[in-house]
């Protein structure tokens, strides 16, 4: 099994190459570890916290930096079941998270704050998808 925490250089050297002065919006499928796995002299190395409970670090640590440079949840939810795909696939959450830009998003990446916010998404997954995005329109049909 192949697993994916950070981007590829293809899918980072991709997501540039799209404007930067639009509204992203960001799938992220998550699957955590039962365990979190920090690397040793973390501070959180040796708590016995779970995957979930690492990524619920992540996101209490980096969610000012992730709403100072203006992003928001757009939709949160928790995996049930896999209806059309591969059986051997599932998620434990996803949520869209949205970014007035791409600028943005790279300014939360630049972020010292966020760079030691990161650890705990590490140690949190043993999978994940990360997906750009254009927002759309709503409506009351497919297509």
């Amino acid at each position: 099994m192949t697993a994916y925490i950070d981007p590829s250089r293809e899918g980072f050297d991709a997501f540039k190459a799209l404007p930067r002065d639009e509204p992203i919006h960001m799938l992220n499928l998550l699957r955590y570890r039962d365990l979190a796995t920090y690397p040793e002299g973390h501070e959180h190395a040796g708590k016995g916290w779970s995957g979930r409970r690492a990524y619920q670090e992540y996101g209490r640590t980096s969610g000012p930096i992730f709403r100072r440079v203006g992003g928001g949840i757009v939709w949160r939810g928790a995996f049930q079941c896999m209806v059309t795909g591969p059986g051997d696939k599932h998620w434990h959450d996803a949520f869209v998270a949205e970014y007035p830009d791409s600028a943005a998003f790279f300014a939360m990446l630049k972020d010292p704050d966020y760079q030691l916010a990161v650890a705990n998404r590490t140690a949190a997954l043993v999978d994940s998808r990360l997906m750009r995005f254009r927002p759309g329109e709503g409506g009351e049909g497919f297509g």
